[in-house]
């Protein structure tokens, strides 16, 4: 996600913080990058000559350019103003009122609409609402279906709809059997076209005049770029959405299109889409992306997540096997799917300060395929040699090894990287540490 703005902005910001003074020619050079790798990323031009616009003003001030850290107050300034493009502060769905409250799922054919319902269904359901999804989507082949796959895997309740009916009349009906079946928010999957045309554009009014919804979500492939940015130009002439929900970010090493949505259309991004699994959503915050953006890492979503999906007894439970000195490989079994449980590991050096500042100097990129090897070594091992390794002989090596399908030298690797990391956690608990942390908590 902006790894291509992360690392052009990295180089240039570097150049203005290795010097001890700035002049203007200093900070019209790095403008310049600034606005080239802005423009690399497909950023809409006229925002771009806005956003340089006003750092350039704000940068060109005395006190900057006579301050004792003159390029650390330049980032500052583009990390304010990254925050501002994006839209200043996270923006919550609007769920006020009389329910059960309709919001319905625009966009064209292929930007995720239908999965996006069923994420958004399960992230709500997390938030204590009772979803009620609404296939609208009467043309495309297996729409119907596929919702009402996403709502069994879930156990959502999908809405039966009945052959022949209009989109506009499916979402009527949808909303009375919701409140008998107690939903609180329908999600409606509405149709979408290869292009906007005017019959989808009609049928869309005609559903917002039918249940009055209180959020139109804009459904756009933020890999698509300006393309993404004008499709939502016309759905927001058409229907005045109240928001934009961007999929496949995590494949979008550009970031165009989040960089330029709400300045074009004066509409916040309400959620980002992050990856195949239903659980995949996250809302988003415009200062934790500028900070990605900038290198500085997602401390607070990470820690987030951390909490969202690590067993607190769990960790309680390990803690004090740490300070026992019993941690063996089937505590670091549990470990390996807790991690997994967070993301790629890709994804989680993406929220470490400084990651994206390393990762372009030693040209480092994690081998999930290393960690997928590990995981297949441990589930090969017997319990009892889970819990003890030092059994673990000749003999045993090679049966795990055509196990797991690698090297007996991989399972030597493991068992050695695993006695060298024991001994340091030993070696942390002698110093009397309060609390012993777990390795990924």
């Amino acid at each position: 996600m902006f790894e291509n703005l992360s690392e052009k902005l990295g180089k240039t910001f570097k150049s203005l913080t290795g010097r001890g003074r700035l002049t203007e020619k200093n900070i019209q050079d790095a403008l310049r990058e600034v606005r080239l790798s802005l423009l690399e990323a497909d950023v809409n031009y006229k925002v771009v000559k806005t956003f340089v616009e006003s750092v350039r003003h704000q940068a060109m001030d005395q006190e900057v350019l006579g301050s004792l850290t003159p390029g650390q107050q330049v980032i500052k300034i583009v990390n304010a103003e990254l925050i501002r493009l994006m839209g200043g502060a996270r923006q919550e769905l609007d769920l006020t009122g009389r329910t059960p409250f309709p919001l319905m799922l625009v966009g064209l054919q292929g930007s995720g609409k239908t999965t996006t319902a069923g994420k958004l269904a399960l992230y709500l359901r997390k938030s204590g609402r009772n979803p009620y999804l609404v296939p609208a989507d009467i043309y495309r082949p297996a729409a119907v279906e596929q919702l009402e796959k996403l709502g069994s895997q879930l156990g959502i309740p999908v809405h039966q709809t009945e052959k022949n009916r209009k989109p506009e009349d499916i979402c009527r009906d949808a909303l009375f059997k919701a409140s008998e079946e107690g939903g609180d928010t329908l999600i409606i999957d509405t149709a979408g076209r290869l292009h906007i045309d005017e019959s989808l554009m009609e049928e869309l009014v005609r559903i917002k005049k039918g249940v009055d919804p209180k959020e139109i979500l804009l459904v756009a492939d933020a890999m698509t770029g300006q393309d993404a940015v004008n499709v939502a130009e016309h759905f927001n002439e058409r229907l005045d959405v109240t928001g934009v929900i961007l999929t496949k970010m995590e494949g979008d090493a550009r970031g165009g299109a989040a960089l330029s949505v709400k300045a074009v259309i004066d509409k916040p991004i309400k959620f980002i889409g992050v990856g195949e699994k239903l659980d995949a959503l996250e809302p988003f915050y415009p200062e934790r992306m500028a900070s990605r953006i900038l290198g500085m890492g997602d401390m607070i979503s990470l820690i987030e997540k951390a909490q969202a999906e690590f067993d607190e007894k769990e960790a309680l439970k390990l803690e004090k096997k740490l300070k026992k000195r019993e941690f063996d490989l089937e505590d670091f079994q549990a470990q390996l799917k807790q991690m997994k449980k967070l993301g790629s590991l890709e994804q989680i050096l993406g929220m470490l300060p400084g990651m994206g500042q390393l990762k372009q100097l030693k040209g480092l990129k994690p081998d999930e395929k290393e960690l997928v090897k590990v995981e297949a070594i441990v589930n090969s091992m017997t319990k009892e040699e889970r819990r003890n390794y030092k059994m673990i002989n000749g003999s045993r090596r090679k049966r795990i090894a055509l196990g797991s399908g690698t090297k007996i030298q991989d399972v030597n690797r493991l068992l050695k990287n695993f006695a060298q990391m024991k001994k340091m956690v030993e070696n942390m608990t002698k110093t009397g540490l309060p609390n012993v942390p777990t390795m990924f908590h």
